[in-house]
């Protein structure tokens, strides 16, 4: 057999280091912080994410969930009543509108259930690969792609393991990199990351499990430039 070349071998190893550190760091972190109990439920909740922080959506959807328990329901409703429903997570008219055209997708073409296929999730309107890959992992346990969000784009980007900024090519880089085994639980913990120590503005890079293996720290630090970041 071949031997790989040493550049392919350190950055194999680099990557399944930052993994490896990520699961230790974040053991917990492994699925959506997005409240649902089933995968309609998630559907919803993930188009309400749409700048908004989970933690909105979590509460606006506490009730709405109870409101609202069928495809139908959303495909019913007055759009000015489900606008207002919907109100506290920002930008309320256009995920309305997506919402419920989803949801009569879902009424017309599936009997009312989320389907469980990347190419069948992304026929229904406001639906593209991040939304499905949320439902898809997380609802169905099912490996079609990557998530990526603001936190995955920004560090894959700093962690140097894309240099794209287009979603859908970034999602592409991390899978030929990722083995599929990680492709749902990675980018939960990476997003964890990025809301504790990795952060847009100020990121904490002394405080970082990933500060030796990151090409982007002398950045942020550049004091800390005078010395090498510390082995973790």
């Amino acid at each position: 057999m071949a031997k790989k070349p040493v550049r392919e071998v350190k950055n194999a190893q680099r990557v399944k280091d930052i993994i490896n550190r990520l699961k230790k760091a974040y053991p917990k972190a492994t699925r959506t912080a997005l409240h649902f109990s089933n995968p309609l439920e998630l559907l919803v909740a993930t188009i309400l994410s749409a700048q908004c922080t989970d933690e909105r959506v979590n509460m606006v959807t506490a009730k709405l969930f109870k409101k609202y328990r069928t495809a139908e329901d959303y495909a019913r409703v007055p759009l000015a009543e489900l606008e207002r429903d919907i109100k506290p997570t920002g930008f309320y008219r256009n995920k309305a509108k997506s919402i419920q055209a989803a949801a009569r997708k879902l009424v017309e073409t599936f009997g009312g259930r989320v389907p469980q296929s990347m190419e069948e999730l992304l026929t229904l309107p406001g639906v593209a690969r991040k939304t499905a890959n949320v439902v898809l992992g997380n609802a169905f346990g099912i490996a079609s792609g990557i998530v990526v969000d603001t936190h995955v784009l920004r560090l894959s980007r700093r962690l140097g393991l894309t240099h794209h900024t287009d979603r859908d090519k970034v999602e592409q880089d991390l899978m030929a990199i990722i083995p599929k085994r990680e492709w749902i639980t990675f980018p939960h913990r990476l997003i964890e990351h990025g809301r504790r120590i990795c952060k847009a503005r100020k990121p904490l890079c002394p405080e970082c499990v990933l500060v030796d293996l990151c090409p982007s720290w002398k950045e942020f630090h550049p004091a800390m430039a005078l010395t090498s970041p510390p082995a973790r």
